[in-house]
């Protein structure tokens, strides 16, 4: 028998936090992380990074576990993920994994099973420099699969497939296999009343993130670290840097985080409903 965990997935702001910690408190779980953001430390309110006390004695994983020079891969994730997973299996307790980043679940709890090729700075370096458009653009010409399956993620996905693909002298779609899973999932999702609820609460957020302190978060992140990568492409830092810089006005900045963040929860949507598992109402 296939060991038994449970997948909590959603949106931004859809409540999966809050329904993980609830379930994990009925059923002596813990908790493991796969939200690409959590890992980095100091990434907090612009996070929504659970807080200690939100987090009620249960136990999280992959959490605050790097710096954010480091530049945390999904290869990253399945190794500390599988190792994760099997401690909480090891106490007799059911995992947990609740987030938002479609990859993540589709390589450690599905079939897809990702090519492991070592990165290329210099290549990664020229390929920042490009725009997401143009990134899309120069992958639906050598893979125009490859181009349908990546064309609602980031910058950073689009461009890790183009230096696959780069590398490897083959398209990046036909490098990715099947696999069989290594879990007996459960899915669970929050219940989404509709578009237009989960885009509201979304525009609340942000505006607790406000009260909360993410300008000081933002500031005490770039004095510390500079204007690193994983700083300013990460949503809630880089709009709040453009207010930062004079660029715009903070009403200005907190309207383009509002949207790019029910941007992101559009496309993190697309993402779930590729599993036919989940029921999604909007």
């Amino acid at each position: 028998m296939k060991p038994k965990v449970i997948a909590i997935v959603g949106p931004t702001a859809s409540g999966k936090t809050k329904m993980a910690i609830d379930l994990a408190k009925q059923i002596d779980a813990e908790i493991v992380s796969a939200d690409s953001r959590y890992v980095y430390r100091g990434f907090d309110i612009a996070t929504a990074k659970p807080t200690l006390e939100e987090r009620d004695g249960i136990e999280h994983h992959l959490i605050d576990i790097v710096e954010p020079e480091f530049d945390y891969s999904v290869a990253n994730f399945y190794d500390d993920a599988k190792i994760a997973i099997q401690k909480i299996l090891n106490k007799g307790k059911i995992p947990i994994i609740v987030g938002g980043t479609g990859l993540y679940f589709r390589v450690l709890l599905e079939t897809y099973d990702l090519p492991r090729v070592e990165e290329n700075p210099v290549l990664r370096q020229e390929l920042e420099t490009y725009e997401r458009e143009d990134l899309l653009t120069e992958l639906k010409k050598i893979d125009p699969l490859g181009y349908e399956k990546l064309k609602d993620s980031n910058k950073r996905r689009i461009i890790r497939a183009l230096e696959i693909t780069k590398i490897l002298g083959k398209p990046y779609s036909e490098c990715a296999t099947e696999k069989e899973p290594e879990y007996d999932v459960e899915w669970k999702i929050p219940d989404i009343v509709s578009r237009e609820w989960l885009y509201d609460r979304i525009n609340k957020r942000v505006d607790i993130m406000v009260e909360q302190g993410v300008i000081e978060e933002t500031k005490k992140l770039l004095q510390k670290h500079g204007r690193i990568k994983n700083i300013v492409d990460t949503i809630g830092y880089r709009e709040i840097i453009t207010y930062l810089d004079g660029l715009a006005t903070l009403d200005e900045a907190l309207d383009k985080l509002k949207q790019h963040s029910r941007n992101y929860a559009k496309r993190q949507l697309t993402w779930f409903r590729r599993n036919p598992e989940l029921k999604i109402n909007c």
